[in-house]
């Protein structure tokens, strides 16, 4: 192609070139391969800023030393029903997965499972870890802080990641109940993805030292790094659209995935050192896993959750709408179309891709670009 233009690539192309960059950073392949299916999950589900769009971030992290590539899980204390695990700065997609497998398994035997950990890394999307849960018949929720990025409501300094919240359930439906969202109005990734696709973001999503809105993704990220520009939370500036509300969730995230485990906090994920050398993260998480059956037969718990759905669905439309949405419809069906269609590829995505395969001479891959 003369000029690079978007492009589709099947999924399980595009997942076999994750694993193969992943593993070609010295991963272990098992661990990219448990790396690469969270984030395929990304893409498939239309998240398009926690997947492949990612994967470069990772290659030169684990390139620097800021990832590990051979996750060391350890279980710091463990009870019957909880665990404490130090991830020692591995892939957080792998310690994630150990970790929620792990609040699932205690869940089975207990009814309830929680895992907190320490000394992660950025685990991808959120929203995967509940639904390993939902496929145990169970509901389950998975948490994270993150580097600084929002402002504290009437604040404009950059102090709590976008800390998001996922919650998943089964139904008695084909598609699950799934919640995953941050607690900032949005989140780094879409900037990062609106500055590939060279256009401007929503006045309201970020603020400047003066309070000011400003929607030029490329001068935003420059800005994140200096701290100079925040993120607004969930309701956005002030408390009459009820800002002050998601500050106080994004809080709460915070506290769940630092103070049970002993973890970094606010300006201790900001990625550097006194001295403004590059260091590991230190995210925390938290995750939870409910046994329904230890409450009602699982039978019960999805009809009564699809009864729910429904009728929120079946609601009364709003004018000019045509349909209500319940959390987690239009991911499960933007996957089907993606399966078939492929993942897109924009040209700013390709040259990524074009590097990472170059670095590690991946010559098996004949990409249209």
């Amino acid at each position: 192609m003369d000029k690079m233009e978007k492009v589709y690539i099947p999924v399980e192309i595009m997942q076999n070139f994750m694993v193969d960059v992943l593993a070609g950073v010295g991963m272990p392949r098992p661990e990219a391969e448990t790396a690469a299916e969270v984030l395929i999950s990304s893409d498939l589900r239309g998240v398009e800023s926690h997947g492949i769009g990612r994967l470069k971030m990772y290659y030169d992290r684990i390139r620097a030393g800021t990832i590990k590539a051979t996750t060391e899980f350890e279980i710091v204390k463990e009870g019957p029903a909880t665990a404490v695990v130090d991830g020692h700065y591995g892939m957080g997609h792998v310690i994630g997965v150990r970790a929620m497998q792990m609040a699932i398994d205690k869940a089975r035997t207990y009814g309830m499972g929680s895992v907190a950990v320490r000394n992660s890394t950025h685990f991808g999307i959120d929203g995967y870890y509940p639904l390993m849960a939902v496929k145990a018949g169970m509901l389950g929720m998975s948490f994270t802080n993150a580097r600084p990025s929002i402002a504290p409501t009437f604040g404009v300094k950059p102090m709590l990641g976008t800390n998001p919240i996922a919650f998943g359930a089964p139904t008695d439906e084909e598609c699950p109940f799934l919640y995953d969202a941050a607690t900032s109005i949005t989140q780094r990734g879409k900037i990062e993805v609106a500055n590939r696709a060279e256009k401007d973001v929503p006045e309201g999503w970020v603020i400047d030292q003066e309070g000011q809105f400003v929607t030029h993704p490329a001068d935003i990220l420059k800005a994140f790094d200096q701290s100079s520009n925040a993120l607004l939370p969930l309701g956005g500036a002030g408390e009459l659209l009820g800002g002050h509300k998601g500050y106080g969730l994004a809080t709460m995230v915070e506290i769940l995935s630092a103070s049970l485990q002993t973890g970094a906090f606010l300006y201790g994920l900001s990625g550097f050192d006194p001295q403004g050398n590059k260091i590991p993260l230190t995210v925390g998480h938290f995750f939870m896993a409910i046994d329904v059956e230890h409450f009602v037969p699982l039978d019960e718990f999805k009809a009564t959750t699809g009864h729910i759905l429904r009728e929120l669905r079946a609601s009364t439309l709003a004018p000019g709408q045509t349909r209500i949405y319940t959390a987690g419809e239009k991911e499960f069906e933007n996957e089907k179309v993606v399966r078939a269609r492929g993942i897109e590829v924009n040209p700013n995505l390709q040259k990524d891709m074009k590097a990472m395969q170059m670095g590690l001479e991946l010559t098996q891959y004949h990409f249209p670009f």
